[in-house]
């Protein structure tokens, strides 16, 4: 029986302009554009990047250039961080920033922020230097950005301009139960990694729900996840081509990050079985299918867990072949 609840579910695109093995992130930001062009035809919500550095087969260390490069080459889709490590990054630095980018493009840009430092810890000790554990500081900078951004504080000693009186919508991006509480607390939206640290999905949007107290922000509780997605004409080519990301999640777990490495036939020779293992729990919320398949198992999901919003996002080496795999997903909610 067809699930009619996925015609009211928005769905999204998180990027982290993946460099391909043979390629630069010159041409990453390329495809990227193209990508965002088509899933703003295909009725996509948002386009969002998510801030890594020291990665060499991720090139959205940028980000808030990255957003107004994507948002300059389209016109109706919202476009955002997913997230901004926001102990990287001065408070007042990123309401300037975002500030710029929403007097650029006017109710487009969206700002997620993660306490992670989206990074090793010895990149991270080179980003944040004498500030390293300004993570502890994440609940305060964001009440430092919501003050900059509010007209109230156009009588302060330090204003963000532009930024100041502007709607620019703040969401807590997480993938623990630290930051469902603080996503709650503050009636915010709620993103979800479960793209990749799945553990706590359930735990954390469930105490989200049922902390959460509203605000002059949001209402009721908003939760989205994000998902690993793979479409293809079939299941057998889906699950090829899935096998460029699940080798991509096998260099994190062995230490070798690498570039995006084309699709191949046989992945059992590339992996043991605790290596396998640990990959596929990293991916247990993958959609990976024809059509038909991912919509059942969508259906499934939303049923279970009630998400107000999916994102997906799709490693895969072939650029047609990940533009179709965005056509095949975005027809699941039709």
């Amino acid at each position: 029986m067809e699930n009619t609840s996925l015609k009211h579910i928005p769905y999204s695109v998180l990027d982290l302009a993946t460099v391909l093995e043979g390629y630069t992130a010159a041409d990453t930001f390329t495809t990227s554009l193209e990508l965002a062009q088509q899933s703003e035809k295909l009725g996509y919500t948002r386009y969002w990047f998510a801030e890594h550095h020291n990665m060499a087969g991720v090139a959205s260390s940028a980000t808030p250039i990255l957003i107004g490069y994507v948002a300059g080459g389209t016109s109706s889709i919202r476009v955002g961080s997913g997230g901004i490590m926001l102990p990287n990054h001065a408070p007042l630095i990123v309401a300037e920033q975002f500030g710029t980018l929403a007097s650029l493009y006017p109710n487009r840009i969206d700002l997620g922020l993660g306490r992670a430092p989206g990074t090793d810890q010895v990149t991270a000790m080179a980003i944040r230097g004498e500030n390293f554990n300004a993570v502890h500081s994440f609940p305060r900078d964001i009440d430092k950005l919501q003050q900059y951004f509010s007209s109230e504080n156009s009588r302060s000693n330090v204003r963000a301009i532009p930024g100041e009186g502007l709607d620019i919508p703040i969401w807590v991006l997480g993938s623990s139960t630290d930051s469902a509480l603080l996503a709650a607390e503050k009636g915010l939206p709620y993103a979800f990694a479960s793209h990749f640290a799945p553990t706590y999905f359930e735990q954390a949007i469930a105490l989200y729900r049922s902390r959460f107290k509203p605000s002059v922000f949001l209402k009721e509780p908003y939760v989205m996840a994000c998902v690993n997605v793979v479409a293809a004409d079939t299941d057998a080519e889906a699950d090829r081509l899935s096998s460029s990301v699940k080798r991509m999640f096998l260099g994190v777990i062995t230490g070798r990050r690498e570039l995006l490495k084309p699709a191949i036939d046989h992945l059992d020779s590339q992996w043991d079985q605790m290596e396998k293992d640990a990959v596929m729990q990293m991916l247990h919320y993958s959609f990976i299918g024809s059509k038909e398949t991912i919509k059942e198992q969508m259906g499934r999901f939303i049923d279970q867990h009630g998400v107000n919003e999916v994102m997906s996002t799709s490693h895969i080496y072939d650029h047609q072949a990940k533009l179709h795999s965005n056509e095949l997903f975005a027809g699941v909610f039709s």
